[in-house]
């Protein structure tokens, strides 16, 4: 005999006749009747329904909850709901799972998907760098007739700007003007100039932005950032002063704009004016404005920005990011021991604030210091990465630690993973050629498994110097006309070497091709920072200086000094084919000459002497400056375009290898 109850579980309540449902057990009398909701309470249970759902989505932490609200939306029947479904294919690219194994999936179970459906699915592809994907989302969305929403450009516009892809660009570009309406929408032509900067197209940025019937910020701000990223600061600039309101993150354009582009002054100017008119600063402000202070190397500058990082609260001992520039600023502003203190007294050290102190040590030829530290971070558990390794190996290549510098450049594939760079490769050409092994350091130059760059063949071109080998310096230099064929800096180092060894018709081939391109040597420049904080400039062969006078008996003094102890100039660090009384002329009127002797004059016995120039020391100059460091028992520090040399008592810390 059937149990009534299984009997008539499989009949609809709806269809059993009201004489027999009171013969019905009581659970299922009760459902013969089910309560009248009225609609638009259906309404409200459903919307409140929909926002625990998105607040649950919200929550989930893990792919497993995001499955458990998913079988909910299932179970309450939300399947072909676009809104909570847009939310769930968001959190699911949020999490970074792969969309085609999850999201796509969900998608093609909708019918009728909504626009902001379809792009959730097209960013998620963006993001995870399938543009493809994307693409085909997006013309399966206009073949069923549905219209894209702001949202869905701009997706599509950043994904071109991430795969390099102005063509598609342009094309996605065309379909806001051919499906209409998005002609005055801000949030798409901000996109779209976005991507042609990024892409380095300015021009189509900007026509994009003059067309604007109205501008805000964000308009405003991408296009600056462009010009500043193509070197074009007078454009930037221009633009800057043309903005009606200016906020933190153009300010900070400006600023970071001319420290990256070689203008520090202009940017301290910026920075200063930010100040005064009370705009708020961020770390990304004062990392920008450090770096100018690093370019300039005074010591006026780095205290005084030192002193404003304190006041507003970014102290290295808290920020690891301003503490990190600090580092460099102090170390390329000659005071390696004020970069060690800010590096000790950081609670929080990261890769980037290990690679800063060692980056330090290395320009300033403590090797050893640099290879401790790197050792201490390994030690600790903090891998290094790619920026590490090229101050580790600069520190080798400056002390001539061959073997440390093997061993090194080894380990960074065998230990910590990291396949060698081009930087890294030119890192170790440098070593081995500063070692005399140009040989080895052609071989690998030549069999490197990069292509490689100006960086690698121009160390090679540089150790051809110091070591007189114009065969090889012939061939590195080939490589370089083909590669920076208006870099004059090659040709004049081709030039010298030439001339070392008398090849004096080199010379003047050299010299004719240069002519031929319109080359101009940039003149040596050196300054340094008076006793009054003022910043003098000097230009090799300037004789318009007020105090030329006094510099010029200064340096007389001297040469009649060191003559007596045994110097003479070198005549190999003038390339031109002139008599010997020219040449000497010429030296004694080098522009970091100029600026001891000023340094001399101007700058207590109790203070060093802190040079910059723009160019390599030449070793006429080195040798003057180590002799001068004897007689007058001064500490004198020059920083070239390349390294620190400390001259005390007659020694440089470079050991006469740079």
């Amino acid at each position: 005999m059937v149990h009534l109850s299984h009997k008539f579980s499989t009949i609809p309540i709806n269809f059993i006749p009201k004489q027999f449902s009171k013969h019905l057990p009581q659970q299922i009398q009760s459902q013969t009747t089910p309560p009248f909701i009225p609609f638009s309470q259906r309404q409200n249970q459903r919307s409140l329904l929909e926002s625990q759902l998105i607040s649950a989505l919200n929550c989930c932490t893990s792919l497993t909850q995001i499955q458990q609200i998913h079988a909910r939306i299932l179970r309450k029947g939300f399947e072909q709901c676009c809104y909570v479904l847009t939310k769930l294919i968001r959190i699911l690219t949020k999490m970074e799972i792969p969309m085609d194994r999850y999201a796509k999936l969900v998608f093609n179970q909708v019918e009728n998907p909504n626009p902001f459906l379809c792009t959730a699915l097209i960013r998620g592809y963006c993001l995870q760098g399938l543009v493809k994907e994307s693409v085909f989302v997006y013309s399966e969305m206009r073949k069923k007739s549905v219209l894209p929403i702001s949202f869905t450009f701009s997706a599509l516009f950043k994904a071109c700007g991430v795969v390099n892809d102005v063509d598609l660009g342009r094309q996605i570009h065309g379909q806001t003007i051919l499906i209409g309406g998005f002609g005055f929408d801000l949030f798409v032509k901000n996109s779209l100039i976005e991507m042609y900067v990024k892409l380095g197209f300015l021009g189509c940025g900007r026509k994009v932005f003059d067309e604007l019937p109205e501008r805000d910020l964000i308009s405003w701000t991408e296009l600056i950032v462009g010009y500043v990223k193509a070197g074009d600061m007078e454009s930037a600039g221009e633009l800057f002063s043309e903005l009606p309101k200016k906020d933190m993150v153009a300010w900070t354009a400006m600023v970071t704009g001319y420290a990256q582009n070689a203008k520090p002054r202009e940017a301290l100017e910026f920075f200063e004016r930010m100040l005064h008119e009370g705009v708020e600063t961020d770390e990304v402000t004062l990392v920008g404005v450090i770096s100018a202070c690093a370019q300039l190397g005074a010591a006026k500058y780095a205290n005084w920005i030192r002193d404003i990082v304190e006041n507003l609260g970014f102290s290295p001992t808290r920020c690891v990011v301003v503490g990190s520039a600090l580092i460099d600023m102090y170390s390329k502003c000659a005071s390696v021991e004020d970069a060690y203190k800010a590096f000790k007294v950081m609670e929080e050290k990261n890769v980037f604030s290990y690679s800063s102190m060692i980056a330090g040590f290395a320009m300033h030829g403590y090797a050893y210091a640099a290879l401790e530290l790197f050792h201490e971070m390994v030690k600790i558990g903090i891998k290094p990465n790619k920026v590490t390794f090229i101050g580790v190996l600069t520190a080798c290549s400056h002390s001539r630690m061959v073997e440390q510098g093997r061993q090194i450049f080894e380990s960074m594939e065998e230990k910590f993973g990291i396949s060698p760079g081009v930087d890294h490769y030119s890192c170790m050409v440098d070593l081995l050629g500063r070692a005399g092994c140009l040989e080895e350091a052609l071989n690998l130059a030549e069999t490197m498994p990069l292509e490689p760059n100006g960086g690698v063949w121009g160390a090679l071109l540089g150790a051809c110097r110091t070591y007189s080998n114009p065969d090889i310096a012939q061939i590195a230099a080939n490589h370089l006309f083909e590669l920076e064929p208006n870099a004059i800096g090659n040709y004049i180092l081709l030039s010298n070497i030439y001339a070392s060894a008398g090849r004096w018709n080199d010379v003047l081939m050299v010299r004719k091709m240069m002519r031929e391109k319109g080359l101009r040597k940039n003149p040596g420049c050196s300054w340094l920072e008076t006793k009054k904080g003022v910043i003098q400039e000097f230009f090799a062969g300037d004789m318009s200086h007020p105090r030329y006078g006094e510099m010029k008996q200064v340096l007389e003094d001297l040469l009649n000094r060191l003559k007596a102890i045994g110097y003479q100039p070198n005549m190999n660090s003038i390339a031109y084919d002139v008599s010997d009384e020219e040449k000497r002329r010429i030296l004694i009127t080098h522009s970091e000459k100029l600026a001891l002797a000023f340094g001399l004059l101007d700058i207590n016995a109790d203070f060093p002497i802190r040079i910059m120039k723009n160019i390599r020391i030449c070793e006429d100059c080195h040798s003057f400056i180590c002799r001068v460091s004897q007689i007058t028992r001064r500490v004198i520090i020059v920083r070239d375009n390349l390294r620190f040399h400390h001259f005390h008592d007659g020694k440089c810390s470079c050991g006469n290898f740079w």
